[in-house]
């Protein structure tokens, strides 16, 4: 495979930085742009002495003038803690960031993936979620900014492909898990695994019963760069996700087994327009890239609770011992 030079927005974040290492691993030259809102410098922390890396402190909603091969779209606050913190400007980042990246791909003639979301499904009435299900998503309530900011983008990747003939790939992604998540992002595994470790009562948002699928971040990374190098006349839109699906309770009953914490759990009322079930139907995603997740939930935990312990403990080691520590 011939060396390319390759953007990816975003690209301090959690999937974003696994992304970066995926490429240069493969011999690209990478291109990081971040603005730091959820990314973090630490994330990239290893590359930056890497001859083949880049680190840029930039906004997607800001045009950008550079000249690269590819593109991956990652540029968004993806959890409801930070995009509902600004959701005028999570809106901004998913569409004019999309606008931005399309015009630099169509004046560039450069490839571009954008990475969508679950999300766009709403609180689904079909189960599991097929490509061709169009959603069932409340555009005034308080997750519309990153719902609808996505589909959104969607439509403006998929207008640039018929009117400009820019080369764009769209793929939706579910609930993703691993090293690097913010520890206080809000999403189910690391506050689930944040409390366990901590001893901390572990916040269970209404019965336990609303279910997710958990996709460990490398298998996600696959699927990404996969459908990059798919033909032209594949476009997605492509659900990539891990189709074993576990119910809240279920996911907490293992954190807390494999912690050997001493949380209790505790519940809370569910949030506004927070999905019952998320599950990805990936058949697409067999066919066209031949592609399926290998990694296990109990496998992936495992790696991402040494993660987090290793983390509390640092942070204990800096700030004073107790608080952080099990």
């Amino acid at each position: 495979m011939s060396m390319k030079r390759i953007l990816v927005t975003g690209g301090a974040g959690f999937i974003g930085s696994h992304l970066c290492e995926r490429l240069i691993e493969m011999g690209h030259e990478v291109l990081c742009v971040d603005n730091f809102f959820t990314g973090a410098r630490q994330n990239v922390e290893k590359l930056l002495d890497n001859k083949r890396f880049e680190l840029l402190r930039h906004d997607v909603t800001i045009p950008l003038s550079i000249e690269v091969d590819e593109i991956y779209n990652l540029a968004c606050p993806a959890s409801p803690i930070h995009y509902q913190f600004d959701p005028v400007q999570t809106t901004k980042t998913s569409v004019l960031g999309a606008i931005n990246m399309l015009d630099l791909a169509n004046r560039l003639k450069a490839k571009i993936l954008q990475s969508s979301t679950s999300e766009v499904y709403g609180d689904p009435t079909v189960h599991p979620q097929p490509e061709d299900y169009r959603g069932n998503v409340s555009i005034t309530g308080p997750r519309a900014c990153y719902d609808e900011g996505k589909r959104c983008a969607e439509t403006l990747f998929f207008d640039y492909s018929r009117q400009h003939r820019v080369r764009t790939k769209v793929v939706r992604i579910f609930n993703t898990y691993g090293p690097r998540m913010h520890p206080q992002d809000g999403r189910v595994v690391s506050t689930f695994i944040v409390q366990a470790l901590k001893n901390d009562d572990i916040t269970m948002f209404g019965d336990g019963q609303q279910t997710r699928s958990f996709c460990f971040v490398d298998d996600l990374i696959e699927g990404l760069v996969r459908m990059m190098h798919t033909p032209d006349n594949i476009l997605g839109p492509l659900n990539l996700g891990n189709p074993n699906e576990f119910s809240m309770r279920q996911l907490a009953d293992l954190v807390i087994e494999m912690t050997g914490s001493k949380s209790k759990i505790i519940s809370r009322p569910l949030p506004t327009d927070d999905p019952k079930q998320r599950r990805p139907d990936i058949q697409l995603a067999n066919e066209l890239l031949d592609w399926s997740p290998t990694i296990q939930l109990k496998e992936g935990l495992a790696l991402t609770i040494a993660y987090f312990d290793r983390l509390l403990r640092s942070d204990a080691a800096r700030f004073g011992a107790g608080a952080s520590l099990r």
